[in-house]
């Protein structure tokens, strides 16, 4: 005899995605410290753990599409709590960011003597925020605008242009982080270059890293909408990923702002 259920909400089904993704993070982070440090293997458990993480990622993801689309269990009181969870962890991230303007403005506004007491630290030789820095930033403001309009025509019923949008995020999000990477490969100064390369390597290199989730994620919902898995108003998965898109674009404009124009002049 099955029961009813009298209430609208999803009680989740055990999973082990939650573990392996805590696994995965344990050994991307270990691996990177131990990377960063020219210990043996540190690259080795870096990749082991990106891996873990990217496929979590992808079953965690098609478990929530098979409980979305083909179960029917997100009703709109778990929808409700799907946005609510998704603006709380923006939030996480909003403080996750400030710590590292924190240390690079309490570093660059008051230069002790170990560096010089000036900013940018004696030695180091800044990129110009006018070359690489702006393209990504116009990139990124575009990328913007192009997931608004796909958002737009998702809620109108214009689905080839909810793709074509999509397909522009997607491809402007790549091309964003191919120049990031090329940045990196032509900077004069490492992350173990004092306090401004720990700033700036941790801080844009995070960026970086969210932008490589954000596409990922993008590039799912492009998928589900090719398949048919959206409609004007059961979409809580595209949002949350046009959510978090926008909040990488805000932090580039910070980050622009004050390392790359302010910090690196």
């Amino acid at each position: 005899m099955s029961l009813v259920r009298r209430h609208p909400f999803h009680i989740v089904d055990p999973s082990p995605w939650p573990l392996t993704t805590a696994f995965g993070a344990f050994c991307l982070t270990a691996g990177s410290v131990m990377y960063m440090h020219a210990y043996t293997g540190g690259g080795t458990i870096a990749l082991i753990g990106l891996a873990t993480i990217l496929y979590s990622m992808y079953t965690w993801c098609r478990d929530i599409v098979r409980e979305s689309t083909f179960q029917g269990n997100h009703t709109m009181a778990v929808q409700t709590g799907i946005r609510y969870g998704m603006l709380l962890f923006i939030l996480s991230e909003v403080v996750f960011f400030a710590a590292f303007f924190w240390g690079f403005f309490h570093s660059s506004l008051s230069p002790t003597i170990e560096i010089g007491a000036v900013w940018p630290p004696k030695g180091i030789e800044t990129l110009n925020p006018w070359e690489v820095p702006f393209l990504n930033t116009v990139i990124l403001l575009l990328s913007g605008a192009t997931v608004t309009w796909s958002h737009h025509a998702m809620i109108h019923g214009n689905r080839t242009q909810s793709i074509l949008g999509l397909v522009f995020t997607v491809i402007l999000a790549i091309t964003f982080t191919g120049f990031q990477v090329f940045e990196y490969m032509d900077a004069s100064f490492r992350i173990s270059d004092g306090i401004y390369g720990t700033t700036f390597y941790m801080s844009t290199g995070f960026h970086g890293f969210h932008v490589f989730v954000g596409t990922c994620f993008l590039a799912v919902c492009l998928i589900r909408e090719i398949k048919h898995h959206f409609t004007t108003k059961h979409h809580v998965g595209f949002e949350a990923a046009a959510w978090y898109w926008h909040f990488v674009d805000v932090v580039w404009l910070f980050l622009f702002v004050s390392i790359y124009w302010w910090g690196g002049a």
